[in-house]
């Protein structure tokens, strides 16, 4: 009997400790979305990019993607997002979907213009850039080399040795 009580209490401060990491991790993790003014980019692509994604500035969260569609007259995506309203954006500002790390999520960066109009809430960032698609650079670097020949001719035989062995 005197077993299954200290199983019981183990087991309790185990869980409790689990809690406690949970709430710690959540608190720290910069979850919650910034609520602020919205703005609009449109991108000829958005891999990746999902909505409750980060919107950062020199790599600090200052927003939130809080919806994405797509445009049905020139069927660009549309990204909608809130952006903290202490950060005022010049009018020339531009937004692009970059990766977190090699493997890591994506995220939409601001990169600030030096315009003195400001975006207002509910404008459309002009200038954006869609991410980088990497299998379409292996398939180009791949492809390249085998259109110029270069993969194709062999080596040439050392002097004096049948079939280019030593």
């Amino acid at each position: 009997m005197r077993r299954n009580v200290i199983e019981t209490v183990l087991g309790a401060v185990v869980l409790l400790v689990a809690a406690l990491f949970v709430i710690f991790a959540y608190s720290n993790a910069s979850l919650r979305t910034v609520s602020g003014y919205t703005l609009v980019a449109k991108f000829d692509r958005v891999d990746g990019l999902n909505t409750g994604s980060d919107v950062k500035m020199s790599g600090i969260k200052v927003g939130t993607i809080t919806g994405q569609d797509l445009d049905p007259k020139s069927y660009l995506a549309v990204v909608h997002l809130s952006v903290d309203p202490r950060i005022k954006l010049p009018a020339d500002s531009a937004a692009e979907v970059v990766s977190d790390g090699l493997l890591g999520g994506k995220y939409l960066s601001l990169v600030p213009g030096a315009d003195t109009k400001l975006l207002e809430a509910g404008s459309e960032i002009k200038f954006t850039q869609s991410p980088i698609n990497l299998e379409s650079l292996i398939g180009q670097l791949l492809f390249s080399n085998q259109k110029s020949g270069d993969g194709d001719k062999a080596a040439p035989a050392p002097d004096g040795v049948p079939g280019g062995t030593l």
